[in-house]
């Protein structure tokens, strides 16, 4: 986790930084200036269109009843997309505009569900099953009820839940 952190607040700033210090020597320091405010608008301007994209399609594939999980995660993309696009940054824009592009995006969106699918999976089955000493069990039956849970009742489906 500290190398982690260690790379996202340290080592990228200081390539973004060496970066922009190169580009500035190309272009000059006005047109670097300007260069980075351009990003900064457009990535805005992106993010708040392609944003508005996925609230539209969310919102259509609910009253059509689908479930909309992948829309979800594009529209997380997209957020993050923007932040990384304000940040300035060649780095922080190139990833951005991956991030907000709605082919990449499209194509991003299920891998990233099925990732946090798989971490949450994971952290919900230790949190509730982990610690079963907790929960009693019935005779000559190894499935976990809640304490006050008659013999006959399935799990989780009693009434004080």
């Amino acid at each position: 986790m500290f190398l982690k952190l260690f790379l996202a607040f340290t080592i990228i700033p200081a390539v973004e930084l060496y970066l922009l210090i190169r580009i500035g020597e190309v272009l000059g320091p006005a047109l670097t200036v300007l260069l980075i405010l351009v990003t900064g608008a457009v990535g805005a301007s992106l993010a708040k269109r392609e944003g508005f994209s996925v609230l539209r399609r969310i919102q259509d594939e609910s009253r059509a009843g689908f479930p909309s999980g992948d829309r979800i995660v594009e529209g997380l993309l997209v957020v993050i997309g923007g932040l990384l696009l304000v940040t300035p940054g060649v780095m922080t824009d190139a990833a951005g505009l991956t991030l907000i592009a709605p082919p990449t995006r499209r194509w991003l969106a299920p891998r990233v569900k099925a990732w946090l699918l798989a971490r949450v999976q994971v952290a919900g089955v230790s949190a509730r099953f982990g610690a079963d000493a907790d929960i009693p069990r019935h005779q000559g039956d190894d499935t976990p009820r809640p304490r006050n849970a008659p013999p006959g009742a399935k799990p989780f489906d009693h009434p004080t839940l």
